[in-house]
């Protein structure tokens, strides 16, 4: 595991004016420079839909001029830190509804590039990593809901304990997944954050588990089954111009993007649950 670096005297350091902004106002989580870097390869959040949100300025100008201005790696990672204990502690003592929902609604009201900034470096044991994992699987749940209830439904055709963890119905429809990518990002700042990062984990298992399914029918050429349209679909999604990519119908080709895409889902999942084991054992900073 990575360990933290030290932090300077709250004083004098945008770091700490940045996650004192956040922990004021709720939603301060970085400048936008214009690139996204990946939340590990799982979601692919640079090629998750055309509906990106204006990005209004966050921080203090003083604080957003140095970031223009370059920042070293270790400030950067200093901030990442900073700014996720302070989000959290912020809603966790508060009473406010309408401040999770502010917090909720993060990528929608201030840009998934501001939060990427600070959080999508940071290591995937860490809480700013592992909020920027929980934030991208809620977009990615949200924005692919009909294929995701599709693949669900394949992944858990009979209910498991994997069923009740997430807190999925076994035949989930669009809006069950909607409320499900919600919930599991809310209850990790109003509730157990160990059990939101299981259910998470949950969650994203099973998607992998029928994007697996998906791709043993689609290497048997099942043209026109569920398989094939919520694997197509899906995978098209992931190429960043919501239409199939070329070669998409090809049963090799789709074999082939619904196995990375799983075992990248699967990668996820190891990463929530050693969240929730290092959030138990009060390691997780």
């Amino acid at each position: 595991m990575s360990t933290r670096p030290a932090y300077p005297d709250s004083s004098n350091s945008s770091a700490a004016a940045a996650a004192a902004h956040a922990s004021a106002h709720g939603s301060g989580l970085g400048p936008g420079f214009g690139s996204l870097r990946a939340a590990g390869a799982a979601f692919g959040p640079a090629r998750m839909g055309s509906l990106r949100p204006s990005r209004p300025a966050q921080l203090d100008p003083a604080v957003a001029d140095g970031l223009a201005g370059g920042m070293d790696p270790q400030a950067i990672s200093e901030m990442s830190h900073l700014s996720a204990a302070a989000l959290l502690d912020r809603v966790r003592h508060s009473e406010d509804p309408e401040v999770v929902q502010r917090v909720l609604t993060l990528v929608e009201t201030v840009g998934v590039d501001e939060i990427a900034e600070l959080w999508s470096d940071a290591e995937p044991d860490s809480l700013p990593g592992v909020l920027w994992r929980l934030y991208m699987l809620r977009t990615w749940m949200r924005n692919n809901r009909d294929s995701i209830a599709q693949l669900w439904r394949l992944g858990e055709p009979v209910a498991t304990t994997a069923s009740a963890i997430a807190g999925v119905d076994q035949a989930p429809t669009e809006d069950d997944i909607v409320r499900l990518a919600d919930s599991i990002l809310s209850g990790a700042f109003v509730g157990d954050f160990a059990v939101a990062l299981e259910r998470a984990a949950a969650f994203t298992d099973v998607v992998a588990l029928g994007l697996r399914v998906a791709a043993k029918r689609s290497a048997t050429a099942a043209a026109g089954s569920i398989a094939g349209s919520a694997g197509d679909e899906l995978t098209a999604k992931h190429t960043g111009n919501g239409a199939a990519a070329p070669n998409a119908t090809h049963p090799a080709t789709r074999t082939a993007r619904l196995l990375h895409t799983s075992a990248n889902l699967m990668a996820t999942a190891r990463t929530f649950e050693q969240g929730a084991h290092l959030w138990r054992r009060g390691r997780l900073e």
